[in-house]
Parts: structure tokens; C-alpha cells; sequence
């Protein structure tokens, strides 16, 4: 899918808080995006793997986030699941441009349903 390639301002840099979760909704899917201390931006899947937890609502702790249902430990860079439980998320491209969050497609670290 083309559209999933190309950027997609979001939004505002100034509407994120740091190291809070923020959904918003980017092609019919539900994503988190997260500000980190470092002032780094990353954009992940917004459901826990586990039970469907909504992430933008976990604990963020460097560049992990808790899931706020049963703790999962989930990186916001690759998207994998800490041991010892197991399972993985879509991870998304981000860029800061003129003030303005943007989103890119999607990573390749797990299986995604490309029915849609």
C-alpha cells in the first residue's frame, strides 16, 4: 500500500508532553506516539499484544513503555515485547518537520495483515 509510504503530518510537537502517550488515528489506525526525555519522537501500534492495552496510556521508561493492563515491557524502537513474556507491535517512521509530527509507514519487525 502506497499511502502507508509516505509521510503524514499528525501532529503538533508542542501537543506531545514528555514521556506521555498520546493516541492519534493515522489511516483508520489507532497509534501512539510517544515524546522521550531525549526529545525524540516514536509512533508504535497503540494495543498491547497481549490483551489489546491501550499503550498511549502505559508508563514510559527510556525507550520502553509498560502496558498499562498487565505490564508488559515493550520497546518503542523495535516494537518487541521484553522476555519473559513474547510478541511484537508495529513500530512507525517519524519525522519532525517545521514544528509538526509526522508518521511514515510501517517497519518490518513483525507479521502485519496486508489484507487491508
Amino acid at each position: 500500500m502506497s499511502a502507508t509510504k509516505e509521510m503524514v503530518k499528525v501532529i503538533k510537537l508542542e501537543d506531545l508532553k514528555p514521556q506521555i502517550g498520546k493516541e492519534v488515528q493515522v489511516l483508520d489506525q489507532s497509534i501512539a506516539l510517544f515524546l522521550l526525555s531525549n526529545g525524540e519522537v516514536r509512533a508504535v501500534s497503540n494495543r498491547c499484544p497481549h490483551k489489546n492495552g491501550p499503550l498511549a496510556e502505559g508508563i514510559v521508561s527510556g525507550e520502553f513503555v509498560f502496558c498499562p493492563l498487565h505490564d508488559w515491557k515493550i520497546s518503542l524502537t523495535t516494537g518487541e515485547v521484553q522476555k519473559p513474556d513474547d510478541g511484537c507491535i508495529a513500530t512507525y517512521e517519524t519525522a519532525i518537520i517545521d514544528g509538526y509530527v509526522y508518521i511514515g509507514g510501517l517497519r518490518q519487525h513483525e507479521k502485519h495483515d496486508t489484507s487491508r
